[in-house]
Order: C-alpha cells, then sequence, then structure tokens
C-alpha cells in the first residue's frame, strides 16, 4: 500500500528522532491519557503537535503516543475501508521506526488499550499487527514488537478466551529460540541413515535452514548462501583441526520419500538431514510457519540471529573472525 501519510509525518520532524531520555518517555506516555483531541468522523486526521514542542525527538515521541487521538475506534464501519484505516496503520507502524524501541511499545500498548473500547475493532487492528508484524513473508515483520502486542491481547479483558489462545500459543512460539538464548536441541537424520543432534555437532558457527521440497523461496536461499562471497570465504576457513562454518539444511515434515528426491538439489557438501520421529513439530521446538527458515548458531548453540536473510548471514561473516 502506498504511504499517503509517512511522507508528511517524516516533515513533522527530523530523521534522528530516537530518544534515549527517560524523562521524554515518560512524560509523553502520560501526557496521552490527558491531551484531547477531536475525534475525527469517518476518517484519520494526525494529531495536532503543539507548536511549543520544538525538539525532534518530543515531537516523534508525541507523535507516536497520541497517533491515535483522532481516531474514532466505536466506528466499525471504518473496519471495512482499507483506505483509511489500514493506510494510517501502515503509516503508523514506519512511524514507529522514527523512536527508541522502548517508546514504541509503549505507543502499542496505548494503541491496543485505545483499539480495546470496541471489540470489533480490537480484533481488527490484532489482525492487522498479525498480517504486518508475524507474517513471514511481510517485508514489516518484527518478533519483538509483535510479542508486545500479544502481551497486551492476551491479558485484554474485551477477547474472548478462544481468540486469546490463539494469542497465547503465538507467544509461546516467539518465546522459543531468542537471539541470546540457547537453541532447542533435536535428533537429526542424514541420508545414510546415521542419527545425531544438534548440540553434538562440533562446529564454531552453524547456519541451520528449515527447508521443504519444491520450495522455491528455499531453493533462492540456498543459491544465495552459496553464491555469497562472505559466507563462502567463511567456510574456507575449516580445515582438518577445527571447522569455523558448518550449514545445515533440515527438514522437519512427514514425507520421506519427498525429501530423498529433494536431495540431489540440495549441496552435497552440508549436512542435509530430516527429522526420523517429527519431534521439532509434535514437541514444536522451532516456530517454522513458512520455509526456509534460517538460524544462525554458535559454538554452544546459541542463537545469533533468527529468521535471517542470506543478507544478514553475509554482514556477520564479512568481519574478520579468527
Amino acid at each position: 500500500m502506498k504511504t499517503h501519510y509517512i511522507i508528511l509525518l517524516i516533515v513533522c520532524f527530523v530523521t534522528a528522532c530516537s530518544s534515549s531520555k527517560k524523562t521524554q518517555s515518560e512524560t509523553a506516555t502520560e501526557n496521552w491519557k490527558t491531551y484531547v483531541q477531536t475525534v475525527a468522523k469517518d476518517t484519520f486526521l494526525l494529531p495536532e503537535i503543539p507548536d511549543t514542542m520544538t525538539e525532534s525527538n518530543k515531537r516523534a515521541i508525541f507523535l507516536c503516543m497520541h497517533y491515535w487521538d483522532r481516531f474514532d475506534f466505536t466506528n466499525e464501519k471504518l473496519i471495512e475501508r482499507p483506505d483509511i484505516t489500514e493506510q494510517a496503520f501502515v503509516d503508523y507502524i514506519n512511524v514507529l521506526n522514527y523512536v527508541s524501541e522502548k517508546d514504541a511499545k509503549a505507543s502499542l500498548a496505548i494503541t491496543i488499550k485505545k483499539a480495546s473500547a470496541n471489540k470489533a475493532m480490537l480484533q481488527h487492528f490484532a489482525s492487522l499487527f498479525e498480517k504486518y508484524y508475524y507474517d513471514p513473508l511481510s517485508p514489516f515483520r518484527n518478533e519483538d514488537m509483535y510479542m508486545e502486542i500479544l502481551r497486551q491481547l492476551v491479558k485484554s479483558p474485551v477477547l474472548e478466551k478462544d481468540k486469546k489462545s490463539i494469542y497465547e500459543f503465538q507467544l509461546e512460539m516467539i518465546l522459543k529460540n531468542r537471539v541470546g538464548s540457547k537453541a532447542k536441541n533435536f535428533d537429526y537424520t542424514i541420508a545414510s541413515g546415521k542419527t545425531s543432534d544438534l548440540y553434538s555437532l562440533q562446529s564454531d558457527y552453524l547456519i541451520l535452514v528449515f527447508i521443504n521440497p519444491g520450495c522455491n523461496t528455499c531453493k533462492a536461499a540456498i543459491n544465495s548462501i552459496l553464491t555469497n562471497s562472505n559466507i563462502q570465504s567463511a567456510l574456507k576457513r575449516n580445515n582438518v583441526n577445527r571447522t569455523f562454518l558448518s550449514i545445515m539444511t533440515m527438514y522437519a515434515g512427514d514425507s520421506y520419500s519427498e525429501w530423498e528426491k529433494y536431495l540431489n538439489e540440495l549441496p552435497p557438501e552440508w549436512i542435509n538431514a530430516y527429522d526420523k520421529n517429527g519431534t521439532i513439530f509434535k514437541k514444536r521446538l522451532y516456530d517454522i510457519q513458512a520455509t526456509p527458515v534460517i538460524y544462525l548458531l554458535d559454538k554452544s548453540k546459541k542463537v545469533i540471529l533468527k529468521d535471517a536473510s542470506v543478507e544478514e548471514l553475509s554482514k556477520f561473516f564479512s568481519f574478520d573472525y579468527n
């Protein structure tokens, strides 16, 4: 969708909008409760930033905290107007990029509280957050921001139990294998029938790629890894005394015959494995919504990158690791 409002929003403050000043954040967060602006009817209007507020940091924070002040959350007709509601939403999550993570999360909590004025509107906003922050194909995908939304939704007194159970499950999955935590262990089997487990794999770094046979996006990611100079340079550091980098493709599905036929399309020098017992899905060890899902793990199997792109892998291996 075209961002009709975002250009205007950026003009309102210079790009150096992030603020680490606690007092600014707290003041802006508190002020949203008392700074009342007239709600617009059947449309979306930006909040009016006070002329006396000239510092870009304060203007950015104010905008995030008051973004929905003039939006009528009780008007369910606006749910059927994506040109108004969804467009304003897209611009909103763009604006959040101009403030600190702490302030962005405070703004998200305010948004959910405002949307709670109407159950249908709250559910609509919840679906928009899921679409833009959680969908694996969304360019806005952001687990950290969606996690904050889920934490607000699971404690909502407005939503029914069955709705909240969905968000509870999503939150449970997002909390697994977070960056900085140790990746969940699993057994894997290679074509020869030999079985081992993730933790037993000795390598300074491991690129773990969850794949599916016939997945064109997986094929593209594999080709990108094969042709990426930084990753290939990292592989060349492997020798008889040290494995610097290993790459594993992991099929967690239940069609061994499809995986076996797919093996010919996978680099033979990689570790190409499948989940013989289906443990990854049965125990919900990893959040695999759509393949490929790429992790970068260190020697102790701590997660360095989660749901990473090949570009992120390349950037990581662009440094001179001894």
